[in-house]
């Protein structure tokens, strides 16, 4: 499959720079329930110290805790889903492939949204985690190397996404809207 180039990446930045700065929307929901497999749903539990309720998040653990265990700012993966569509060239059946429980309409970016932020959608509310989440070998070889060094290249962009904690249970659908919560 053919990917697109820096220079066609590039041209699309002002369309990912009008992404909302609040009252975004969730775009699309997948699940990872085992390494390599996606699922997209209408609707999930978000669940605090677990994050999707079917994700292997818990499961998988990580390398970069002392014991194994799932790293605890890394609960949830938000992609704007305008990055992720440049990415995948307008195909929305590829989206799942990037990794990202969340995909959304909205400004993921350090000047929008501070580490520490939180964001309710649906009934959950969320926390933006201090972790940065960068593009690795797996988005490069499903996007293109283009892709994976542009996704990285300005970090306060936050291009390839955040991290995120659960805070508040709840439940949330495609469609949903996704919001700062301010004071």
């Amino acid at each position: 499959m053919a990917h697109l180039d820096t220079e066609a990446l590039n041209a699309g930045l002002d369309h990912i720079r009008a992404s909302p700065p609040d009252n975004g929307t969730v775009e699309m929901i997948v699940s990872r329930p085992d390494v390599g497999a996606r699922e997209v749903l209408e609707g999930c539990e978000l669940r605090v110290g677990e994050g999707l309720v079917g994700d292997n998040y818990v499961a998988r653990g990580s390398r970069e805790t002392d014991d194994g265990s799932a790293h605890p700012e890394a609960q949830l993966n938000l992609m704007m889903s305008r990055s992720v569509d440049l990415c995948a060239d307008g195909d929305r059946e590829r989206w799942p492939l990037a990794g990202d429980q969340l995909l959304v309409d909205l400004d993921l970016g350090e000047a929008n949204l501070a580490i520490g932020t939180r964001l309710e959608l649906g009934t959950a509310i969320i926390e933006v985690s201090a972790k940065p989440h960068n593009g690795c070998a797996k988005f490069s070889e499903r996007f293109g190397i283009d892709a994976a060094r542009w996704v990285n290249h300005d970090k306060s962009l936050r291009l390839r996404g955040i991290n995120a904690m659960v805070v508040q249970s709840g439940t949330v659908k495609a469609g949903d809207k996704i919001s700062k919560i301010t004071g």
